[in-house]
């Protein structure tokens, strides 16, 4: 019974913040028994807990709003492409930040409003920037001088109300402490403009009266652990480019916790440290831009599996029904994921969890502890909420999970299962 104890302490820190165990010891998710929505809606299922997102939109607005009047959050929505969730964090005055044309339709879809949404992305499209253009999204953050070139011609085609608001998206020359595929504002980044190419792009756009560049732009990577190094960013884009700018967009990169030991600073100090050093470094009247993405959805999502089977060798290998099909972090980064049995918390069996797929590499979590696994159990891996739905594939033919809400005890599916139909429906 201590390791049960001991898990149920960790699940308000790595799990959405109502889930617990109930006296049987089984996991409940926005009052929802994890075992009957495994039975409900099957398996590998995304159940996301809506009031656990909702209040992670609502802590980055009041923290924010608490050190400055003048600010916009923007949900980062590559870390969670569903219109569903890009729709509550709207309807919680976050807007979105898309990457592409896809992410656009998604938003608009959701009903988030043309002028809280900013364009972003290293190779747009011509296609992309005019559907912008007409969407009337709120900002184009531009990236690269032959961008610029673009959307001065687009602009010049375009008949629009007025002038279109750009940042420019600068490569400061710092690099995080994090996994480098999520590392995006070093020295030999393919994100932003350098510091030398910068003012030519601005020249180039301030001569087009259908353009307002009225800020700078600059994310330095993802899962971030220490507030040092948005400072060291942002006084390298003061020192080259001044602080003649309104609009201050420090991008997102707050880390999360995936597993009991992980301490990421907190959303409170994140935003009082990133307020305090536009003051200081641009002065004051400035606005501030926040793009979370990682931070507002990991912790309120968890994926449920089913057991398919265990077997036993050098190691003890547990296969479920899912795998690098609905999570590929850690095929791409070595990303490391806590599991347990549904309804039986706090094991001591080490084994390796691996998905279904023809990969020796698709393995989800190589260090698990669980209690006794059989065929048939239902699996948890908590802060699946980033990057898992968005980066889903159909790798050996298999379908995307559903995406469930739970909320209250009452469960609602918002993104059903693919089917095998769906699969061979763009065959011509």
């Amino acid at each position: 019974m201590p390791a049960l104890v001991a898990a149920a302490q960790q699940l308000s820190h790595v799990y959405p913040r109502g889930a617990h165990l109930d006296g049987r010891g089984r996991l409940q998710l926005g009052g929802c028994d994890a075992l009957e929505l495994a039975r409900e809606y099957g398996t590998p299922a995304y159940v996301v807990d809506e009031d656990d997102l909702r209040a992670r939109a609502r802590a980055f607005t009041q923290a924010f709003a608490a050190h400055t009047d003048d600010f916009a959050i923007h949900f980062a929505s590559k870390a969670f492409a569903c219109t569903a969730v890009a729709r509550v964090l709207a309807e919680e005055g976050i807007g979105c930040d898309v990457a592409s044309g896809g992410e656009l339709t998604m938003a608009l879809k959701a009903g988030v409003e043309p002028s809280a949404i900013e364009l972003h992305g290293n190779a747009k499209s011509e296609d992309e920037l005019r559907l912008a253009l007409a969407a009337g999204v709120g900002t184009i953050v531009v990236d690269n001088l032959h961008e610029a070139g673009r959307l001065v011609r687009l602009i010049d085609e375009h008949d629009g109300a007025g002038p279109q608001r750009v940042q420019l998206r600068i490569a400061p020359g710092v690099s995080p402490d994090t996994h480098p595929s999520i590392s995006t504002g070093g020295p030999n980044t393919k994100f932003g403009l350098n510091l030398s190419d910068a003012p030519r792009a601005l020249e180039q756009l301030s001569a087009c009266p259908g353009v307002e560049v009225d800020g700078l732009h600059f994310h330095i990577g993802s899962q971030i652990m220490e507030l040092a190094p948005f400072r060291a960013a942002l006084e390298r884009v003061v020192a080259a480019l001044g602080t003649d700018f309104g609009v201050w967009n420090l991008g997102g990169g707050l880390g999360v916790a995936y597993g009991p030991d992980e301490q990421p600073p907190s959303i409170e100090a994140y935003a009082a440290a990133k307020v305090a050093m536009v003051r200081e470094l641009c002065g004051p009247g400035k606005r501030i831009v926040d793009e979370p993405g990682r931070a507002l959805t990991a912790n309120s999502t968890v994926t449920l599996y089913t057991v398919q089977s265990v077997k036993r060798n050098v190691a003890t290998w547990v296969g479920v029904d899912g795998g690098m099909s609905d999570n590929l972090r850690p095929m791409l980064y070595g990303a490391r994921y806590e599991v347990e049995v549904a309804d039986r918390f706090g094991g001591d069996t080490p084994c390796i969890v691996t998905g279904k797929h023809c990969e020796s590499g698709d393995v989800l979590v190589r260090d698990a502890l669980l209690a006794d696994p059989r065929p048939g159990d239902v699996l948890v891996t908590p802060a699946t909420g980033a990057y898992g739905f968005s980066m889903a594939n159909n790798y050996n033919g298999q379908p995307r999970p559903p995406v469930v809400f739970v909320s209250g005890g009452d469960a609602r599916l918002v993104v059903r299962r693919e089917s095998y139909e769906d699969l061979f429906s763009r065959d011509v």
